[in-house]
């Protein structure tokens, strides 16, 4: 069984795609828990994956209907992907059971569809991290991008338009990738990764070499959304559904950036990309750029989920930079961040689910007097924006000092500068929240738009004026009484408990970083990287 783990992660969840779109035709609750299923079995094969590779420190590879590399098609498990497996699928399973009521709300009468489209994107994710040959991880993208674009269309009234903007700008990026894979075949006939990174070496001067190089970092960093090319992002993200937001906004950019990573790495080999090409000035250059935007843009925004949209166009220019320092510091903050951006974009999609779930409301506006009505909420809320701040013992202070670190030994003091002033303005950002919730005394919007509504207080409880109460409701799953008046109070402990779960994960992981790096990020970076 444990030699059939690496296929079990990505053909699990991509049969249970198949078997809820049907579930869904007889039986609404079936698709859900077919998801649930399938997402758990991936999860835990991940965590068998990852214990296997860290206690024998050999590399598992994973022949495809038994054909051998570099002829057929093969799965690595490494070091690096089987932490990157573990993450997207951790983040997949608990987003989804973390959204249940949710899912039920959004998605009434079309759950087969959405639970099918949900797990076909995270087994695109899977065989993208896993896969060793350059062509089926474009297959993968494929795959993973179509099932994004369908899921961000089931969102608000703008989705459509916000989900058009990204399938033209997503589908360049794969473009751009499959024309450099095209011209690494056509310079080496093979398509195996590993079989490229031995014969790359010996064509260093190589022109189309080159240029493969340049057109497929192009696609991904298009992919990515790092500035200029983020236009797809913001629209997606904010326009989506809070349950495809809290998939897609961890997974997407982060996946990306590992892929850049495993390309940049384990393909064309630390030697070509840092020694013979050098990109190391240019690359932080547009990772400071897009830092600084991201961070700026974030300040200017009203509607949360935007805001959070555009610190992770931030985020991206950290993991960039970061990567492309070229030294062992750099590269173990960029991979870090990787594990622990995710983590706080799942848990600040999470709470910003529960915001709109109970207030009816994507702007901040709304939040006033929460940490009073929901103070569990609030405290995990809290406890996610440090760690986007980077206070200590918090995950997202120790992937920034690596970060800091690296630009310091590297020379690239812009670079230092952009993450500082980058945690400076996430401290702005999230103040201004822990302000308009904290003193600011509750009042109710209706979700439709800025008109304010009574509030009456009952039993020390804070009700909505009965008048916006049935569309309010539809929409934001509040809990009703005395009438029918929505009281604002904590969420159902099934949406409550994921959350604050992965926020208390934020802690453990920031104690644990140095495990992380020492057990498995190190292994995953060449020795010539110092």
């Amino acid at each position: 069984m444990t030699s059939n783990l690496p296929a079990l992660v990505i053909i699990v969840p991509l049969l249970a795609s198949l078997v809820a779109a049907g579930a869904g035709w007889f039986n609404r609750k079936a698709p859900f828990y077919i998801a649930v299923i399938a997402l758990l079995i991936s999860f835990i094969s991940s965590v068998l994956l990852l214990a296997q590779v860290v206690a024998t420190g050999v590399a598992i590879e994973y022949q495809m209907a038994g054909w051998p590399a570099p002829v057929g098609i093969v799965y690595v498990i490494d070091h690096l992907s089987a932490m990157v497996l573990v993450v997207i699928t951790f983040v997949a399973f608990v987003n989804l059971i973390g959204n249940r009521q949710a899912v039920e709300t959004e998605f009434k009468n079309k759950e087969g569809a959405f639970n099918a489209l949900y797990v076909l994107f995270t087994a695109g994710l899977v065989g993208m991290t896993a896969t060793g040959d350059a062509f089926n991880l474009y297959v993968l993208l494929e795959i993973a991008s179509l099932s994004g674009y369908a899921l961000i269309g089931l969102g608000s009234s703008r989705a459509p338009l916000a989900t058009l903007n990204y399938l033209f700008l997503g589908t360049i990026g794969a473009t751009f990738y499959l024309l450099g894979v095209g011209y690494l075949y056509i310079a080496t006939g093979s398509l195996n990764m590993a079989d490229l990174a031995t014969i790359i070496p010996s064509m260093m001067n190589s022109s189309t070499i080159l240029f493969a190089f340049i057109i497929c970092l192009t696609g991904l960093l298009v992919k990515m959304a790092i500035f200029p090319v983020h236009g797809w992002l913001p629209g997606a993200y904010s326009e989506s559904s809070t349950v495809s937001a809290g998939l897609i906004a961890p997974l997407t950019t982060k996946v990306t950036i590992y892929i850049m990573v495993r390309i940049c790495l384990t393909l064309f080999t630390p030697e070509y990309t840092f020694g013979y090409i050098d990109p190391t000035d240019i690359m932080v250059a547009i990772a400071v750029a897009s830092i600084i935007f991201g961070s700026l843009s974030a300040l200017a925004q009203k509607d949360f989920k935007r805001m959070l949209s555009y610190i992770i166009i931030a985020e991206v220019g950290y993991m960039v930079g970061g990567f492309f320092l070229g030294n062992r510091m750099g590269v173990s903050g960029a991979i870090l961040h990787i594990v622990n951006d995710a983590a706080m974009t799942l848990a600040l999609f999470m709470a910003a689910g529960i915001f709109i779930w109970k207030t009816g409301d994507e702007k901040q506006s709304s939040l006033k007097g929460l940490y009073a009505k929901m103070p569990f909420t609030m405290a995990g809320f809290t406890l996610a924006a440090l760690s986007v701040v980077g206070v200590p013992p918090t995950c997202g202070f120790f992937s920034k000092w690596y970060l800091i670190s690296g630009g310091i030994a590297a020379g690239q003091y812009l670079f230092v500068g952009a993450l500082i002033f980058s945690s400076l303005i996430n401290a702005v950002l999230f103040f201004r929240i822990f302000e308009i919730a904290l003193f600011e005394p509750f009042k109710s919007h209706h979700h439709a738009g800025d008109e304010e509504d009574k509030v009456e207080s009952h039993h020390g409880e804070t009700i909505v004026d009965p008048g916006v109460i049935e569309s309010a409701q539809q929409y934001s799953g509040s809990d009703s009484h005395d009438h029918g008046a929505i009281v604002i109070k904590e969420p159902p402990l099934p949406m409550l408990v994921p959350f604050l779960g992965v926020c208390v994960l934020l802690l453990i992981l920031g104690l644990y970083s140095g495990s992380i790096v020492n057990n498995i990020i190190h292994f995953a970076i060449p020795a010539g990287i110092i």
